[in-house]
């Protein structure tokens, strides 16, 4: 039975409290006040517990879970090195040139161009004029307040040369996002090296792009303090595809808004990627029937505040190799990579992790991987563990040579740079390559900044990066 006393003196002992229990049950401190405030509904003591654990919540909040409490720094944007350099005047100056393997705009299609020296001035003008087929390209610079709304099919909209910055300045389109994708049910919307930064909308939802249908492919992009990165809305038939992308200081910290949040879709995959600084939020939040996420940085980093890392909060087939995934200390979620944390809602549901390194940078440890009984597969396969923490899996998941190794394994892991110490590879058994699923394979890994280098050799080894530092 819960005293009178001890609830007077729990804001003076809660702190240490909760500190401890966190250590020993691998949870944070807001993780098990949240268990106690929900336990006490509905008792008795309740009025009496509330204010005290209202003073304890106030107490921790913004405090982190992990002791050392930073702020949650957006980088204040530096000028555009587009806009830098000296250039001539007229229609060269804007540097638009098509790189050497650039595309050709489709047969049939026109090419539009985008620029202050051209004669289409804006992109909101330009998604105006589009037509199917089109191909779009915007010169090199900052248009502020410039959103846009698309409704054309396969088209390709590409920045040329460094950087083409779409600021959002106050502005949204239909009070969603900087740009709207209403493309056909299977028309393609390819996007290509284009910056999406400061997205802000009244019901705290911005996105850098708001995708409501169709297929839509994001390429070298960067989405930069928006409320949130990309919204996939619920659309039975819609495809995402994101590539090479950099996503980051997203969020509005109320835990709803996330870098990537695909809701209801057909499929979802992102590889080569870099998702960083979450606040609050989700990197990856998706709830699409099928799902393939690989060769990523998923690494809150220091100063980052992210929930989870991954989640598939209603199942599907998630297929996830070759990804560094790393939770901060900040975090007040222990749970790295969450599966079916809703319930299954698809007709099929299969989770496979597969070369993977998972690093928990919290200090009071956490939980790596948590799949809800149910599932017709869960599959961690030459997975590595860093740090503390532990599984929480069904009793029928599968789990081949994962291992658990310290941060003195990698070059250097303070610095992010998870590549294998030869030494500590030679203890770990190599699989050749002919004996690895094929589907499971990884053909990549991940290059910092957002880049992709394939793999050549005759056989890997467990964990993201493949390539050894003596």
């Amino acid at each position: 039975m819960v005293t009178l006393g001890v609830l007077v003196l729990l804001p003076a002992i809660g702190w240490a409290a909760l500190w401890g229990a966190s250590a020993w049950a691998g949870r944070t401190p807001e993780e098990l006040l949240a268990h106690a405030e929900l336990q006490m509904q509905g008792s008795p003591l309740a009025a009496l517990a509330t204010p005290p654990l209202a003073a304890l919540r106030q107490a921790i909040t913004g405090s982190t879970g992990g002791g050392l409490a930073l702020p949650f720094e957006v980088p204040r944007l530096a000028a555009n090195p587009a806009l830098l350099m000296a250039a001539p005047a007229g229609p060269a100056a804007s540097g638009a040139t098509r790189s050497a393997g650039q595309p050709l705009p489709a047969a049939g299609g026109r090419l539009l161009q985008v620029g202050p020296t051209r004669s289409i001035r804006t992109v909101s003008r330009a998604a105006a004029l589009a037509q199917n087929g089109d191909t779009i390209e915007i010169d090199p610079g900052d248009y502020l307040a410039d959103v846009a709304v698309w409704r054309q099919s396969d088209i390709t909209i590409r920045g040329t040369g460094p950087r083409v910055r779409l600021i959002a300045s106050g502005a949204h389109a239909e009070g969603k996002a900087i740009w709207v994708i209403h493309s056909s049910a299977h028309g393609r919307v390819t996007v290509e090296g284009i910056d999406f930064i400061g997205a802000r909308v009244p019901d705290n939802n911005g996105a850098g792009i708001r995708f409501e249908q169709g297929h839509l492919v994001v390429r070298r992009c960067v989405f930069h303090d928006n409320q949130a990165g990309i919204i996939a809305s619920p659309n039975a038939t819609s495809v995402l595809e994101i590539t090479q992308s950099e996503f980051g200081w997203n969020g509005v910290g109320d835990g709803l808004t996330h870098h990537v949040y695909a809701n209801q879709i057909k499929s979802f995959k992102l590889t080569g990627s870099w998702l960083h600084h979450a606040n609050v939020g989700h990197l990856v939040k998706s709830r699409a029937a099928t799902n393939e996420v690989s060769y990523n940085r998923l690494a809150d980093d220091i100063g980052g505040r992210a929930s989870y890392e991954l989640e598939f909060p209603n199942g599907g087939v998630a297929v996830v190799v070759g990804n560094v995934i790393q939770q901060g200390s900040q975090t007040s979620n222990s749970v790295m990579v969450s599966y079916g944390a809703e319930g299954y809602s698809w007709k099929l549901n299969q989770l496979q992790l597969a070369y993977n390194t998972l690093v928990n940078d919290h200090p009071r440890g956490g939980t790596f991987v948590r799949a809800a009984p149910g599932a017709e597969l869960v599959l961690m396969l030459d997975n590595l563990l860093v740090g503390r923490g532990r599984n929480d899996l069904p009793t029928d998941a599968v789990r081949q040579r994962n291992a658990s190794l310290d941060w003195s394994a990698f070059a250097q892991a303070a610095r992010a740079d998870y590549r294998l110490r030869h030494a500590a590879r030679a203890d770990l058994v190599a699989l050749p390559v002919a004996e690895i699923d094929a589907a499971l394979l990884p053909r990549f890994e991940y290059a910092h900044p957002a880049k992709l280098l394939p793999l050549d050799g005759p056989s890997r080894y467990p964990g993201a990066l493949q390539s050894a530092v003596r």
